[in-house]
């Protein structure tokens, strides 16, 4: 068999979806998501664009694949925790640092909430809530309830954070934030000046689990 002939049929093979979509990743972490072009990922693999239309179609195509992959851990607690309170806690978790540490993926769940991520992770919750006795009539309200807080409040902090200069100081942005919304009226706004300290010095990660407990708290009330 020619030499060269050889190299395309090795090339071809290690071209795997996989490898596509780690690649994109690569890019996406490091450049953000305008950066992800075919043109530019065929370079960072050594190939031709057909090749990866080959394994994918479009664009958004790779950025669904991509978004699916970096949320797939979140889904693993399902089969590490026994406890189905614990289970939707470390499934909101996981989502909520997959967000965080990859703010692309939630731009994209913004604009496709038909996400099959989205799918899986309200089957998992529902699941979940069946098991810890969340009554028949209200198991729909309440998965839809826990799977809409955990996906905005992931994404809300992702675009926050993405919208923040990398040298800002988290503290002093939020004190002058708070500053700006209670200037003015001295006695405006009294409860937001009680807890401008909260707010400057929050933990996003437990304010998040917090309210994760709270809705669980709610759906396992019983009816009177």
């Amino acid at each position: 068999m020619p030499k060269r002939l050889k190299q395309t049929e090795h090339r071809a093979e290690a071209l795997s979806k996989a490898r596509i979509v780690r690649a994109a990743i690569e890019i996406l972490d490091a450049e953000g998501e305008a950066a992800l072009t075919f043109r530019g990922l065929a370079a960072r693999l050594a190939t031709g664009s057909g090749a990866i239309y080959w394994h994918i179609a479009d664009r958004n195509g790779l950025l669904s694949a991509a978004t699916e992959d970096v949320l797939a851990p979140a889904l693993v607690a399902v089969g590490e925790e026994t406890d189905s309170k614990a289970t939707i806690r470390a499934i909101a978790l996981g989502v909520f640092d997959a967000i965080d540490a990859h703010p692309w993926a939630g731009a994209h769940l913004s604009r496709e909430p038909w996400h099959p991520a989205i799918g899986e992770i309200f089957e998992h919750i529902g699941g979940r809530l069946q098991a810890i006795g969340v009554a028949a009539d209200a198991q729909f309200d309440c998965t839809s309830a826990l799977t809409s807080y955990i996906l905005g409040v992931a994404c809300q902090n992702a675009a926050n954070a993405r919208l923040l200069p990398r040298e800002t100081d988290r503290g002093d942005f939020l004190t002058a934030m708070t500053a700006r919304w209670t200037q003015g009226d001295p006695d405006s706004r009294p409860f937001l000046r009680q807890v401008a300290a909260q707010l400057r010095d929050h933990d996003d990660r437990q304010q998040f689990l917090a309210g994760v407990d709270l809705i669980l708290l709610g759906a396992c009330v019983k009816p009177a």
